[in-house]
């Protein structure tokens, strides 16, 4: 498979083009997402707006299942940017309340991670539901980064040695593929 790197625009910009589709991006796309965590979807449509509270980076199903938004970081080792998968993860509710209660605290950088299950299928990772993570948090008004703690798997060790840049543009090729065929 070909990998296209930055391309010379009009303007004499760098662009990225899809290798599947052709389509020019004004800058490689590096950051990627999950809109709910996978636990939303096991709520039957017609019953989503009674069981299921949503704010931003929050998600409460059932009063009784907590989940918060974060994201995972993968360097690349040689660019100058990283490779973001917005995620979720599920969240004790002692923990959530601590969260929601610290969302504008300057301070809760210096909070212990928060333990959690990974609850977002991140592409061209195999298996990453249900995998062991924990949330470190960031500056006031930012979602925590989450760490992945799942001995041996792909994804934890990608974050921890990071990725080289050819390695990066053939997951950024695989998941624009894989979105352009479902649209």
């Amino acid at each position: 498979m070909k990998l296209f790197p930055f391309l010379k625009g009009k303007s004499n910009k760098a662009v990225y083009k899809c290798p599947c589709c052709g389509k020019l991006y004004d800058e490689l796309p590096l950051c990627f997402g999950a809109e709910f965590p996978e636990y939303y979807f096991s709520i039957p449509t017609g019953e989503r707006n009674e069981r299921i509270e949503m704010k931003e980076s929050l998600c409460v199903v059932d009063e009784t299942h907590f989940f918060h938004r974060g994201r995972i970081t993968i360097p690349i080792t040689d660019f100058s940017e990283d490779l973001i998968f917005n995620v979720w993860a599920s969240i004790s509710e002692e923990n959530f309340n601590r969260r929601m209660n610290l969302w504008n605290d300057p301070k809760r950088v210096e909070e212990k991670p928060y333990f959690g299950w990974l609850q977002t299928y991140v592409p061209t990772y195999g298996e990453t539901l249900d995998i062991r993570s924990i949330a470190v948090e960031r500056e006031a008004g930012l979602i925590p980064e989450i760490k992945i703690i799942e001995e041996g798997h792909a994804l934890k060790i990608d974050q921890e040695n990071g990725i080289i840049y050819k390695k990066a543009l053939k997951i950024i090729s695989q998941i624009l593929s894989s979105l352009h065929k479902k649209n």
